[in-house]
């Protein structure tokens, strides 16, 4: 399982930890990561994604995972998430001529 985020992208970083001696040396600054379960409204069901705890205040601020995604650029996702951008989208398009012929 890779540490990245599904909806951001976010992964891991590199860095310094630095001693009291000013001795640098490597280590990594790992995304705060949790396995978080949104609802669909447009698809109906839960989905389950990994995703950083910035993510999810995202999705929330956004109006939910349909609303984030439709924002969201397409070149950040993960391919789950582009997949889930795009059920949708096809399900935004069938509501949208169904509303106007009423």
């Amino acid at each position: 399982m890779s540490r990245r985020c599904e909806l951001t992208a976010k992964g891991p970083q590199v860095g310094h930890k630095v001693s009291h001696s000013n001795i640098k040396t490597k280590r990594r600054f790992l995304p705060n990561l949790c396995n978080v379960t949104f609802i669909s409204d447009a698809l109906g069901r839960n989905v389950r994604l990994r995703v950083s705890t910035n993510a999810i205040k995202s999705v929330d601020h956004n109006g939910g995972l349909d609303a984030y995604l439709m924002k969201a650029n397409a070149a950040a996702l993960s391919p789950r998430a582009l997949e889930l951008k795009r059920a949708i989208e096809k399900k935004a398009a069938e509501a949208a001529p169904v509303a106007k012929a009423s």
